[in-house]
């Protein structure tokens, strides 16, 4: 199985896109998404230097707009997972064929203004919890009011608050750990975000997402999502979410990955996967340039396949999302009228439970899976306002 991954903000260098704009259209390609984002791709990408390109506002939909740029010369039709890195999951959810790609880059420009609107309301930042036994630091993390706000698993853990918090975890820090301040404008995937993530609601809600085309995993819980509505509230959520990078590297080990490809501005995300999944350590190819495709079309030939996720989804019926044990929510009883994004329920795994939403309003008509049923990905849960 083939994964094609797609990384977050801190992962850029400048001029990075540089040697990429030799590739024809693609110049005309990044003016067309500049127009889109409010920023300017082209110049981000070759000549900005490493300050500007830090720039939460600008940094996010070239991430993105990086990405799709580099997919457009890979045979995509044959790889069958697709996953992003934070504002990441943005191009996964583009090339998973949830979002157009114009919607896509148009999305980051909104979250990455907003995000970096909502940095300067107070001051917050994120630091490197690097080493140490895990609950040790999320403990630590909670001593000082601070958020766990990525865990990426090899022994990392970004935590995240204010710039006062920051500073005594850095005074005290957990037994065995080393804490490095990062070079962020703000305490991203926390409560502090909320500003930014009612403002990326807003524009959310006019969008007509499809159904996903591949398997697409989610960073709230590692979890792939079948339905193209539910992604966009998790897009969403994930301003204010931690990201469970950690969740998402361990499915692509239970779903048997054998190769990755990383799109540029690639390497972050392969470090991780060797450290982590050194075990059942996928082939990677890091597609930093250009010179680099041939090597990653001939991984996706030896690994891809034209594999689609099982239509088990249909349009009103809500879906398990991992194997494990459900659990509706207390008191909800059919004939009760339910909210898009509304918890239902969930499914107990081995990872901890993973929430189960409505991606439709309308009545819960019938439940399809019974307390403390045992239930696998895909399988029947609940049927929202009639037949389907």
């Amino acid at each position: 199985m083939l994964a094609v991954l797609s990384p977050g903000q801190g992962s850029q260098k400048p001029g990075f896109l540089t040697p990429w704009l030799d590739l024809t259209d693609a110049e005309a390609r990044l003016r067309w998404w500049s127009a889109l984002a409010g920023v300017d791709l082209v110049h981000l990408g070759t000549t900005a230097g490493a300050e500007e390109i830090q720039d939460t506002a600008r940094t996010q939909p070239l991430l993105v707009a990086a990405a799709l740029l580099a997919a457009e010369h890979l045979p995509m039709h044959d790889v069958t997972l697709t996953a992003g890195h934070s504002v990441g999951e943005l191009g996964a959810a583009a090339l998973a064929g949830v979002l157009p790609a114009e919607t896509a880059i148009t999305l980051a420009g909104v979250r990455g203004r907003e995000m970096a609107a909502a940095c300067a309301i107070e001051p917050t930042g994120m630091a490197a919890v690097l080493g140490g036994d895990t609950d040790e630091v999320l403990a630590a993390l909670d001593r000082h009011g601070l958020h766990a706000a990525n865990r990426n698993g090899a022994g990392q853990i970004v935590a995240a608050g204010s710039t006062t918090g920051l500073d005594a975890l850095a005074a005290e820090p957990p037994t065995k750990a080393r804490v490095v301040r990062l070079k962020v404008a703000g305490a991203f995937h926390t409560p502090y975000m909320a500003p930014a993530e009612a403002a990326l609601a807003g524009v959310a809600a006019g969008i007509t997402p499809a159904r996903p085309a591949r398997i697409l995993l989610s960073n709230l819980d590692g979890t792939a999502v079948d339905h193209g509505r539910e992604l966009v509230q998790r897009l969403v959520r994930q301003v204010t979410s931690p990201v469970r990078w950690d969740l998402c590297m361990r499915a692509l080990a239970d779903l048997g990955v054998t190769g990755v490809v990383e799109l540029p501005p690639a390497g972050t995300l392969a470090g991780l996967i060797k450290r982590e999944l050194a075990d059942s350590l996928p082939e990677i190819v890091t597609l930093k340039t250009p010179d680099d495709l041939p090597a990653a079309r001939d991984l996706i030939a030896r690994h891809g396949s034209a594999a689609r996720p099982a239509p088990t989804a249909r349009s009103r019926v809500v879906t398990a999302h991992a194997p494990g044990v459900f659990q509706p929510a207390q008191g909800l009883t059919e004939g009760q009228a339910l909210k898009i994004g509304q918890v239902i329920g969930h499914v107990v795994t081995g990872r901890g439970p993973v929430e189960v939403t409505a991606h439709d309003g309308g009545p819960l008509t019938e439940w399809l899976a019974h307390h403390d049923a045992p239930v696998a990905p895909g399988q029947p849960l609940a049927r929202i306002g009639g037949h389907s």
